[in-house]
């Protein structure tokens, strides 16, 4: 079994910069590829990025690409969402997800995920 902790989210304005990670419990953290998702009131759940178990590939959406940045670090089990030149319509609540890797490779359906966290908001002022 495998527990996700989100944290980092707040209130920010346009423009400005927040750092999300996710903490992991379980001794077989390094085997898990990882994402970032997002959902806002009265939207869907949006993929913005996935990692694959050893960090070596990343995946991300147009809402994301160039702004935010995945990273893994398998020693301290966390992975973590850097996401810069924030703007209003980044206003979400934020998740991350897990699965056990059966490949290399990194997963972009929220179906394929397994474990997910409880989710931190952000919070963007215009």
């Amino acid at each position: 079994q495998v527990q996700l902790v989100e944290s980092g989210g707040g209130l920010v304005q346009a423009g400005g910069s927040l750092r999300l990670s996710c903490a992991a419990t379980g001794r077989t953290f390094s085997t898990y590829a990882m994402s970032w998702f997002r959902q806002a009131p009265g939207k869907e759940r949006e993929l913005l990025a996935a990692i694959n178990w050893s960090g070596s590939k990343t995946y991300y959406s147009s809402s994301a690409e160039g702004r935010f940045t995945i990273s893994k670090d398998n020693a301290k089990n966390t992975v973590y969402l850097q996401m810069n030149d924030l703007k209003p319509e980044d206003t979400a609540g934020y998740y991350c997800a897990a699965r056990s890797a059966t490949t290399n490779d990194y997963y972009i359906n929220g179906a394929d995920y397994v474990y997910w966290g409880h989710g931190t908001p952000v919070t963007v002022s215009s």
